[in-house]
C-alpha cells in the first residue's frame, strides 16, 4: 500500500467553491477547506457560580437544534481586520453569550473532523465570566445561552439528548480540558 503522504505537497485541486467551503481534492482525498476565515476558536467558559456557559442554535446540516461551547471563526469579519485567535475568541463569547472575561488561557488545538475538513480549534478556557450583555448571535443566528452548574451538568447534557438536542463533541472536550487544567 502506498503511503498517502508520499504526495504531500502536491496543491489541492479545487472540486467547488461556496462563499465559505471549498471543496478539495488532495491525492485522491476529498474534504473541505475554509475560504473565508483563519481558523477556529471554541470558548469553555464558566462564571462566578461554577456554571458552565453553554449555546444552544438550530444546525441546518444536523437538522435540529444542537448544544455547543460558543466558538466561531477568526477572520471572517473584514471589519475586524488582522483579528488574531485570543480576540476572536473574546468577540464570540460576547456575541453568543453577552458574557466577558478578563483572560482567555490557551488549552489546546484539536482536529475537528480530520476525515472530513482540514479544520482544527483553537479551545480557550474562560473562568469566571461575567455578564455584560444579552448575547444571542448576530445576523440571523438565534442562539439561546445556557448557564448549567458544573455538578449537573452531564445529566443536564444527556436531558438534552433524550429531548432531541444534538451536543458537539467541543462540548464534551471542553469539559475533559476544565477537569485537567487547574
Amino acid at each position: 500500500m502506498t503511503d498517502p503522504r508520499a504526495d504531500e505537497g502536491k496543491a489541492d485541486t479545487p472540486i467547488a467553491t461556496g462563499r465559505f467551503l471549498s471543496l478539495v481534492s488532495r491525492n485522491g482525498w476529498e474534504f473541505a477547506t475554509r475560504v473565508n476565515a483563519r481558523g477556529v476558536v471554541a470558548v469553555v467558559a464558566t462564571t462566578e457560580a461554577n456554571e458552565l456557559v453553554l449555546v444552544e442554535q438550530f444546525r441546518p446540516p444536523v437538522g435540529r437544534a444542537v448544544i455547543e461551547v460558543p466558538a466561531g471563526l477568526v477572520g471572517d469579519d473584514p471589519r475586524a481586520g488582522d483579528e488574531g485567535e485570543v480576540e476572536a475568541a473574546r468577540r464570540e463569547l460576547l456575541e453568543e453569550t453577552g458574557y466577558v472575561a478578563r483572560e482567555m488561557i490557551p488549552a489546546g488545538r484539536f482536529v475537528s473532523s480530520a476525515g472530513l475538513s482540514d479544520e482544527t480549534v483553537g479551545f480557550y478556557l474562560a473562568r469566571s465570566v461575567r455578564r455584560e450583555s444579552t448575547g444571542g448571535g448576530v445576523g440571523g443566528e438565534r442562539i439561546t445561552v445556557h448557564c448549567v452548574p458544573m455538578n449537573v451538568v452531564r445529566s443536564w447534557l444527556r436531558d438534552a439528548v433524550a429531548n432531541g438536542l444534538g451536543v458537539d463533541a467541543k462540548v464534551l472536550t471542553g469539559l475533559e480540558l476544565l477537569r485537567e487544567t487547574p
